[in-house]
């Protein structure tokens, strides 16, 4: 039996601030969008997810939710999203709200309530703790120092585990729970087709100790995560047929099996991290490392099996809002046939994975980390922080802007490059954060003129996971797992099975003697020359099972 028809969809992730300006203050908005709907179609996914919308005084980009009923007035306004909405629905394109209910902007009602006295009905949505000895744990934000912060109203402290300005709500309180049903289910009348749920598996919070690390092992996947998230589903999107997908971090594929299997009624799919952090150096993002190929491929292909194995469902994913362009992080960008080479056998790789792909804006014109030079080029509150903590840890100015070049936030938050005019076509005045200087060859506007274009890899993969069921349903078996260059797995269903093998290497690859290299080509990148499979190169064929 066929499941849900959205596991065959594509998602595009669309950073509203850095994607479109028609306003000309250097910043993207809702009409932006608009303005595109048409190339997206083009492209042809099928739903757009946008990140946080709402009012917020963007101490995080928008993960400080001020007013969730409310949009941000630098996007445009509610009737703005209105017309976005219709709009991707006249082209048959759906919308997923990114929304962050672990916490709250500081300036939200709620917290400026709560901040007053502790007799305020709001001072039990958030963790306020007494300490006559600091901090009352150890537990560390995820943005840098420690994850408590003294109130000088009250004199308690009151839990972040991000930002200072983003308060951790307390899901024990049933009024918060009920509170955020009914915002989520305003939005699903509002019309909106889906939900990203930020941090989700943050939510229950176990004892209030100290950590032997960092603090995460009291919250990651907490003692009632489940509980509340079934209770989200039953009291808005259960049986509405809404697409929801959870970002989980450090997670487990257990716990992930757990979110996603339909019977337990949950969320459609989940994200994990694992394999976006085989460049970080014992653990550690903040640090000059390239990536290992053979822990990429080891985790990638533990978690397509295990999940698939237990009846759960991946999201899968290169790049993102969070994370570094992956032309430049698992390809090359010094060399713009090396780049179009890696960029298209990154798609193959990741696109015939079983689960739901998403593409990141820009990532279908294989858009590059922008390379900056200085730190006043860089605008992320994470990136400043993790800046100063490597300053104060004795580190030189060029080591800490090579190490922000490999790993920081904002290299995915430049500018969309939609044309070779001034400021990539994206805005006519200064744009918020500079632009790569790449764009006047890698733009929209170019990649559509070329037919052998990285954009129309993007959209043939789009494509054959519409039309072709072995993507969504076939299983998926590890191949030649110990070689150094290739990446190689199959996928198999009812009498068919496709093999895809690619090369994650700038030098050629040596194809096993027993690798198939016979039958029906589903998709190529590059040759097979006396044996070798060119440097960044992939094929996938597929064959008939006797």
């Amino acid at each position: 039996m066929k499941v849900q028809d959205w596991k065959k969809s594509v998602v595009y992730q669309i950073y509203p601030k850095s994607f479109n300006d028609t306003t000309g203050n250097g910043e993207g908005d809702l009409r932006g969008i608009i303005d595109k709907l048409d190339y997206l179609q083009f492209l042809g996914v099928d739903y757009l997810w946008l990140t946080p919308i709402y009012d917020s005084p963007m101490n995080d980009n928008g993960y400080d939710i001020r007013n969730y009923y409310e949009i941000n007035e630098q996007f445009g306004s509610k009737e703005d999203f209105r017309e976005l909405l219709d709009g991707a629905h006249a082209r048959g394109l759906k919308i997923i709200l990114d929304i962050v209910i672990n916490h709250t902007s500081t300036e939200h009602e709620w917290f400026q309530a709560a901040r007053q006295s502790k007799e305020s009905p709001y001072r039990d949505f958030y963790f306020f703790k007494p300490s006559q000895d600091g901090p009352p744990t150890n537990w560390m934000s995820k943005f840098g120092g420690n994850a408590w912060q003294h109130e000088d109203q009250t004199d308690e402290y009151y839990l972040h585990l991000f930002d200072v300005t983003q308060a951790d709500l307390n899901w024990e309180n049933d009024k918060v729970r009920k509170a955020l049903h009914d915002m989520i289910n305003y939005w699903i009348d509002f019309g909106v087709d889906g939900f990203r749920f930020d941090v989700i598996n943050l939510i229950s919070k176990g004892a209030f100790e100290n950590s032997e690390a960092i603090g995460k092992e009291f919250y990651t996947d907490g003692p009632r995560v489940h509980e509340y998230i079934h209770e989200m589903n039953r009291e808005t999107f259960g049986k509405k047929g809404l697409m929801t997908v959870g970002e989980m971090s450090s997670t487990t594929i257990d716990h992930c099996i757990k979110y996603t299997q339909p019977e337990r009624q949950e969320l459609s799919s989940a994200f994990n991290f694992h394999h976006l952090k085989v460049d970080y150096k014992d653990g550690e993002k903040w640090t000059n490392q390239k990536f290992d190929l053979q822990q990429l491929k080891s985790i990638l292909m533990e978690w397509q099996t295990g999940i698939y194995e237990g009846g759960g469902w991946n999201a899968i994913f290169w790049c993102n809002h969070d994370q570094p362009r992956v032309v430049s992080r698992f390809g090359t960008d010094v060399d713009e046939t090396m780049r179009q080479q890696s960029a298209k056998t990154l798609a193959i790789v990741l696109h015939l994975l079983q689960g739901t792909p998403y593409i990141y804006q820009g990532e279908e014109i294989g858009m590059t980390d922008p390379h900056f030079t200085s730190i006043d080029q860089y605008r992320d509150v994470e990136s400043l922080n993790a800046y100063n903590a490597l300053t104060e840890q004795g580190y030189d100015e060029q080591e800490i802007l090579t190490i922000l070049g490999q790993k920081s936030r904002d290299n995915s938050r430049t500018p969309m490059q939609w044309s070779a005019d001034a400021h990539a076509g994206f805005t006519t005045a200064t744009p918020w954060i500079d632009v790569a200087p790449n764009y006047e060859t890698i733009n929209v506007e170019a990649a559509l003129e070329d037919p052998n274009s990285i954009f129309y890899t993007y959209k043939k993969l789009i494509e054959l996971r519409h039309t072709h069921d072995i993507i969504t349903y076939g299983d998926i078996v590890p191949r030649y797992m110990e070689h150094e260059q290739l990446f190689v797995y199959e996928r198999n269903y009812e009498d068919q099975k496709w093999v895809v093998v690619a090369n994650m290497t700038d030098q050629p690859a040596q194809l096993p003697s027993d690798i198939e290299r016979e039958g029906e080509v589903v998709l190529q990148n590059g040759h097979v020359s006396d044996g070798y499979l060119d440097p960044y190169a992939a094929y996938v064929i597929s064959i008939e099972s006797k």
